[in-house]
């Protein structure tokens, strides 16, 4: 059940990682086309910066989630390599409960943001007068992605760590280190 669990949501992550990168590349497409039409002097499609902007703050708040299941985070592994196969397990289960704690809390202090522009109908104070929900729901989404996944990563983590099944364990949350590579 936990491995099926994982696949999916490992593949829908995959997914996320592949619409972040499309839209990664639109936007760099857009801002080149946006240039190469100021340097002829055929005006501007107006926007790029403020679309840019937006694009870096999805990607910054969506691509955690997805490196978090690829287990692409930057760990300092100088002490867990020195334990025991126990004691690995341990460590990688406190990352992942203290990793999934911290996006929980920027989830909660996010939310507040999102709510004031509502209620406020805040849009962008630039000539594309961006309804401020848009950009600040999908940061919002990308962050409670992030928690969502996380969490979920953290119960299997630990459903696995209390079954000792050390090869599903870290191919869930361990990570590998320049000894196993």
């Amino acid at each position: 059940m936990w491995n099926t669990f994982h696949g999916a949501l490992r593949r829908a992550n995959r997914l996320v990682a592949l619409v972040l990168g499309v839209t990664l590349v639109a936007a760099a497409i857009f801002i080149l086309i946006d240039i190469t039409l100021r340097k002829l002097g055929l005006g501007s499609l107006g926007g790029s910066d403020e679309i840019s902007g937006y694009v870096m703050a999805a990607i910054a708040s969506w691509g955690p989630a997805c490196a978090l299941t690829e287990r692409a985070h930057v760990r300092i592994d100088v002490v867990r390599q020195k334990l025991h196969l126990r004691g690995r397990m341990i460590m990688d289960m406190f990352a992942m409960i203290v990793t999934n704690g911290v996006i929980l809390l920027i989830v909660v202090k996010c939310w507040p943001v999102l709510e004031k522009t509502l209620k406020r109908g805040s849009t962008a104070n630039t000539p594309l007068e961006t309804p401020m929900w848009i950009p600040q729901g999908i940061w919002f989404a990308g962050w409670s992605w992030f928690a969502l996944s996380a969490t979920a990563l953290t119960f299997i983590g630990l459903a696995y760590f209390m079954q000792v099944q050390r090869a599903a364990f870290d191919n869930a949350i361990g990570m590998s280190s320049e000894l196993d590579q």
